[in-house]
């Protein structure tokens, strides 16, 4: 590991909400890490049940400094996650989840890439998908969210822009940040998810670096906030056929954010030209027309230079979904 790595401090923001079952033994795998953390910095979002009390027994356990920096309603995931960040002091801040539970060698592992990576904005990982017991269900949560080898090894070259731009592949729980990140990603963009917005911003820098192998059990459960859905058969096909038309102005929302957010901070020309092609792209598939036979034109243009190939976050698929999905 490098001098100036091995010298960084690490804060852990670990958000909580209602987590007083599983909770205790995430914290427990936080600060059993085989390379210690600094500081973990929970942001609770008004729990009324034990959580805090959970925290309070695990952390007198440990001489590593466990603060609630947080306990009134912040008004969902992605506020909770901006308030957590901004109160962490560490030169590395490590995301978590409240049920999770990390192998203890994720930090260890995050630091010698941010050493060999001295231009990674963010380094995340794969991650063991387990049951509600903590036991393995098979795969892991790239395979679940459908990531190609291609897309893999683009990430694990820090070459994740054009990846990110037609689809997240960054989960939170897997990722951890360089403190310089927040001074671009701050305030949070209103129309994303907390991580897929540091991703992509990290990303327009070419800072995004991926550990393409395990480094926590992810707990998918029926309370998950933001969950990893298998993409089966009949996923895919309630996808296609579900409406269209709220989730198309989302995108168009999204783009103009990101657009304004990378044209104030004097992005690269190349990465605001491609931004700009995705928000045109998404902005153009949400005017299309509610009535299916009037769809095709509009559809045949919106794909005109393989855009849904390189834009949509389901490629080709997303094409026939615009053609058939409900208004």
């Amino acid at each position: 590991m490098a001098s100036a790595d091995a010298r960084a401090s690490v804060s852990v923001a670990l958000c909580t909400y209602n987590g007083e079952r599983w909770v205790g033994e995430q914290l427990s795998s936080i600060l059993d890490q085989s390379v210690p953390v600094a500081e973990v910095v929970v942001g609770d979002d008004g729990s009324t049940d034990g959580t805090l009390d959970v925290i309070a027994q695990v952390a007198a356990r440990s001489d590593i400094p466990v603060r609630v920096a947080a306990t009134e309603r912040a008004g969902g995931i992605r506020a909770n996650m901006e308030r957590t960040l901004r109160a962490c002091t560490g030169d590395i801040i490590a995301m978590s989840d409240q049920d999770d539970v990390w192998h203890p060698d994720r930090i260890e592992q995050v630091l010698e890439e941010f050493a060999a990576r001295p231009d990674a904005l963010l380094v995340h990982a794969d991650a063991r998908i387990v049951g509600a017991d903590g036991s393995p269900s098979g795969g892991t949560l790239l395979g679940r969210l459908g990531a190609s080898e291609e897309e893999r090894a683009a990430l694990v070259l820090g070459e994740g822009w054009p990846v990110l731009l037609r689809r997240n592949l960054v989960t939170g729980a897997t990722a951890a940040i360089r403190r310089e990140l927040l001074d671009l990603a701050l305030p949070l963009g209103s129309s994303w998810v907390h991580d897929e917005w540091l991703a992509i911003i990290a990303a327009s820098r070419g800072g995004v670096v991926l550990i393409d192998e395990p480094l926590i059990d992810y707990r998918v459960h029926g309370s998950n906030q933001i969950g990893a859905e298998e993409r089966t058969l009949g996923y895919r096909v309630r996808r296609m056929l579900a409406s269209r038309r709220d989730r198309l102005e989302g995108l168009a929302r999204r783009g103009e954010e990101l657009v304004e957010r990378l044209e104030a901070l004097g992005a690269d020309e190349a990465v605001l030209a491609g931004a700009r092609a995705k928000r045109d792209f998404d902005r153009e598939r949400a005017e299309i027309p509610a009535s299916r036979w009037r769809r095709i034109g509009p559809v045949r243009r919106a794909a005109k230079g393989g855009r849904y190939a390189r834009l949509a976050s389901q490629g080709r698929l997303d094409m026939v979904r615009d053609l058939l999905a409900a208004p």
